[in-house]
């Protein structure tokens, strides 16, 4: 049996992954789990330490100083959901054999200045050239922050009752880079200055930020409950893992969704529902009912935009989205539906 391109599924992670995962080391408060965005391991001294690792982008037809964005930022997006930002980072690079010197020298300076600017030191790794290597993904990286054990989030710690929030909008690394990478058929079919305005939100694919916002800088408010970046399956895929993470459903109003004049323009030239498709840079939080002004508030001081989407409710009751005041099983798909419109927009020859 072959399995599906992209992000291994949850099912084939709970079959060949969840229960072989080496040592089982009484220090490793959270593991690998479906949902959570970082690994928990405890330290001396009631202090813990957080870890997260992904691939790193080399994407051509975007550029090398957005590829190390994406490379340092998507990483950083999942550590945020802890509250902190990274403190540490771990860069294996397998790089083309074609990629020269030169750009390889532009791209590193990119990926030094952006993980200069959160604040994290890169400590080691490993880099060299591989022939063969044609992939957008270069290798990998790993995040890691220290802090204290007791005043670090993670996605499973929602409860009932919590209200569930998300920043910004829906789909905005989707809309950004579909119009990044077909400039003309963007251009032509929505026009210069909507092709303009969705490139330009590619950097505000940073959820750090949003989270720093909501916990405050110094983590001194307490009442946000978890967080969860928004990546593949979109905003509605987000809130369905922190929902399974947690061991609890999800109440959804649809009408209440954030969805930009952008994101739906661009999605629906390219037949995507912005709802479910990749959208770093939104981050999902959850807090007391009646924390929730005062979260969106902090957000808003900041310039971020956040929305009250729903609630977290007792699993009995289910993931559900409501729409017209009907309430449906939310379906988990495993597969982001943008890989394939993006496919379908590049055999198709658009440009």
């Amino acid at each position: 049996m072959s399995v599906k391109l992209g992000k291994i599924d949850h099912h084939l992670f709970e079959q060949f992954i969840s229960s072989k995962c080496g040592c089982n080391r009484n220090e490793v408060n959270i593991g690998p789990q479906f949902g959570v965005d970082v690994s928990i391991v405890d330290l001396p001294g009631d202090m813990a330490m957080a870890l997260t690792s992904d691939p790193l982008s080399l994407i051509p037809i975007l550029g090398l100083e957005e590829s190390a964005w994406l490379s340092v930022q998507l990483m950083a997006n999942d550590m945020a959901t802890t509250g902190y930002a990274p403190m540490y980072g771990q860069f294996v690079l397998n790089l083309p054999a074609s990629f020269s010197k030169s750009d390889f020298r532009i791209y590193w300076d990119h990926i030094h200045r952006f993980c200069s600017k959160i604040g994290i030191a890169i400590t080691g790794g490993h880099t060299g050239f591989v022939e063969g290597q044609n992939s957008t993904i270069a290798g990998g990286g790993t995040f890691i922050t220290v802090a204290p054990k007791n005043k670090m989030l993670v996605s499973k710690y929602a409860k009932p009752g919590d209200v569930i929030l998300v920043t910004k909008t829906c789909a905005i690394s989707s809309a950004a880079i579909l119009a990044m990478c077909f400039p003309l058929t963007v251009k032509n079919r929505l026009g210069n200055e909507t092709h303009q305005q969705a490139c330009a939100t590619f950097y505000q694919t940073s959820s750090l930020e949003d989270a720093l916002a909501a916990v405050g800088k110094n983590h001194e408010h307490s009442d946000v409950i978890a967080m969860h970046d928004v990546t593949e399956g979109g905003v509605m895929g987000a809130i369905y893992e922190l929902a399974t993470a947690s061991n609890n459903g999800a109440l959804i109003h649809n009408n209440k969704l954030p969805i930009g004049h952008l994101q739906k323009q661009v999605c629906g030239l390219f037949s995507l529902d912005p709802r479910h498709c990749i959208g770093a840079g939104a981050m999902i939080i959850t807090c007391k009912k009646e924390s929730a002004p005062e979260v969106i508030n902090r957000l808003a001081n900041k310039d971020i935009a956040c929305t009250e989407v729903g609630e977290i409710v007792e699993k009995h009751k289910g993931i559900k989205l409501i729409e017209n005041e009907i309430a449906g099983d939310v379906i988990y798909h495993e597969d982001d539906p943008y890989w394939a419109a993006f496919v379908k927009a590049m055999n198709s020859g658009w440009k």
